[in-house]
């Protein structure tokens, strides 16, 4: 099973026009590109035959290629499961692998690497699809048997294997669960093994998926597969209010982007003062009011009048700082303001050479006057 812009499609040999790079293939959650594809190995050195494949909702797991089948990222494979076999998407292979296996730090040698069976076949595929309708009625109903039970846990999503013979019920609880007698029910009616695993908020919200309140999809729901702590002092130090609902994501917790640009912000937080730092001058004692990073400004007030503001340059507070520690003191914060002509800006400017949006206002009331005049004219030669 190739993907829509390769040339093979599933039943003939399997191959790719562009060898795995397109990942057309891999085009569901977490989609991955394999920029390892292009390059020639060294003499002498074999492929690495470690596959990784992709699950439902961007579970990946690592196999290993025992019997050297020809697979490329997209086909379906069949692979050993914990008994029987699941049904994935090949979503990554060759050295790109090994890189990802380092990075989660597993062992080539260890258990959780399993073996890679063959290619999925049309029963394969029918009996995946199968259990895949199957995912949505069971969740319901083990909710019901949950509620049932008076058990204080929420099941936020189903995943069945692909032989059709076992099922993963992921829930999240503020605590531990007796859960036994649930099994029992949701094994005698379902007919199948039962398998009950606990997630946190955010692997809840990166299996449910949704919009965020950027406008795009969740980052843990598309691209994200490892969640940081995040702090409060993420926010202090891009200058963000601590509003509850404004930083929470829909997990509840932090929202992930608070660190996508700390690390910037921690670097050039380094040239500004500490906030108790004040600065003494001649007039009088002042203390920072607020900060402007990006365009590197500060505010400041004297403890005589905090409520007006002086703004100043980063390298002028700087200076004052520096003058202080030598002991001197300037005669006052005003004079280190720059004074800048602000040029007038225009709402409208005629780059493309055209006139004002009102320029056929005039011939149109000129063309109806002239309409008036003749019409009075031929009036006047009627009655004559």
């Amino acid at each position: 099973m190739a993907c829509t812009n390769c040339s093979t499609s599933f039943g003939n040999a399997p191959g790719c026009k562009s060898k795995g790079a397109c990942s057309t293939g891999n085009c569901g959650k977490m989609p991955v590109f394999n920029w390892l594809s292009n390059m020639s190995l060294p003499a002498g050195k074999s492929p690495f035959d470690i596959l990784e494949v992709r699950f439902k909702n961007g579970r990946k797991e690592f196999f290993k290629n025992k019997n050297n089948l020809n697979v490329h990222m997209g086909d379906c494979v069949a692979v050993e499961g914990t008994s029987g076999h699941d049904i994935g998407i090949v979503s990554l292979k060759g050295e790109l692998v090994r890189l990802q296996m380092r990075k989660k730090k597993v062992n080539i040698q260890s258990k959780e690497v399993k073996t890679l069976y063959r290619h999925a076949s049309e029963l394969d595929l029918q009996k995946w699809e199968t259990a895949k309708n199957r995912e949505k009625d069971c969740m319901y109903r083990a909710r019901e048997m949950a509620s049932n039970l008076n058990l204080d846990m929420k099941i936020g999503d189903v995943e069945f294997q692909g032989d059709n013979t076992k099922a993963i019920f992921y829930y999240t609880s503020s605590g531990r669960v007796d859960f036994r007698e649930l099994i029992k029910h949701m094994a005698d009616e379902f007919k199948i093994r039962i398998e009950m695993r606990q997630i946190g908020v955010r692997q809840e919200a990166q299996r449910m998926g949704g919009i965020g309140s950027c406008g795009r999809e969740l980052c843990c729901s598309s691209w994200l597969n490892d969640f940081r702590s995040v702090s409060t002092s993420a926010a202090r130090y891009q200058q963000l209010s601590l509003n509850p609902q404004k930083l929470a994501g829909q997990c509840g917790k932090l929202k992930c982007c608070l660190n996508y640009e700390l690390d910037m912000y921690v670097e050039a937080i380094k040239d500004f003062p500490k906030s108790n730092v004040k600065l003494k001058t001649i007039r009088g004692d002042a203390f920072m009011q607020k900060m402007d990073i990006f365009r590197r400004k500060l505010w400041y007030s004297y403890t005589s009048e905090p409520s007006n503001f002086i703004e100043l340059p980063l390298d002028k507070v700087q200076e004052i700082i520096f003058e202080n520690k030598k002991g001197n003191h300037p005669e006052s914060l005003e004079m280190y303001i720059n004074k800048s002509v602000e040029e007038p800006r225009h709402d409208y400017e005629n780059v493309v050479g055209q006139d004002s949006i009102t320029r056929f206002d005039k011939n149109r009331v000129q063309k109806k006057s002239k309409k008036k005049q003749t019409h009075k004219k031929k009036n006047e030669i009627k009655k004559s």
